[in-house]
């Protein structure tokens, strides 16, 4: 079986394309106005129907209020909900209700007490997704390219489904993976051409080499 991948921050027709072609089973559209890899709902309702049946479609939200969740979901056909902020389990256990839609918590990791932060969201969101901790003056808190200590997921298990997030690139999934034990991963500066800017080449090649796992 091969991992499981998620294209994220993906913005244009030919990144949809490349990551449905090529076997990805979630995209990313980011809803959050810092990034660079943000789109407008509409943009986003358009790419989302090119996204082809059986593919998740996941949107990134950074402590977005009631009204902006609300408005996007309304325009955006939406499979899944990834939360990249402060977002308190309270938070996510009523995004969940309100929209009737999994949920993804994104848990920031430089050392292993952050790990703990993990445990708070057992029993509420359905996915977690373990991501490099931001540097301080970051835009976003998520998608810099940043690896962090994967020896700090080596071993342990979790009781709900996880992904692994930050700084892969087909040069080190093998690894990542290796290392980690992780069955699904989440890529997006690793398929970038230009900061914001897929690549259909290297989304194609970092598809190729999760098949190979």
């Amino acid at each position: 079986m091969s991992v499981e991948v998620k294209i994220c921050g993906l913005s244009t027709g030919e990144g949809v394309a490349a990551a449905a072609r090529n076997g990805a089973r979630l995209v990313g559209f980011v809803f959050y106005p810092p990034s660079r890899r943000n789109v407008t709902s509409s943009l986003a309702a358009a790419l989302a129907r090119m996204v082809p049946p059986g593919i998740l479609k996941a949107g990134l939200f950074v402590d977005a209020d009631d009204a902006t969740l609300t408005e996007t979901l309304d325009k955006t056909p939406l499979d899944l909900l990834q939360f990249h902020g402060r977002e308190t389990p309270e938070r996510v256990a009523w995004a969940k209700r309100r929209f009737g839609k999994p949920v993804m918590k994104s848990i920031p990791i430089a050392t292993e007490a952050d790990l703990a932060v993990a445990e708070r969201y057992f029993g509420v969101a359905d996915r977690l997704l373990f991501d490099a901790k931001p540097p301080k003056d970051a835009v976003a808190p998520g998608g810099n390219g940043l690896v962090f200590d994967w020896e700090l997921l080596g071993g342990r298990r979790w009781p709900v489904p996880w992904m692994l997030s930050g700084g892969l690139s087909p040069d080190n999934l093998a690894n990542a993976v290796r290392i980690t034990h992780a069955t699904a991963v989440d890529v997006s500066s690793g398929v970038e051409r230009a900061p914001g800017v897929k690549d259909a080449e290297k989304i194609a090649a970092f598809l190729a080499r999760a098949k190979e796992l």
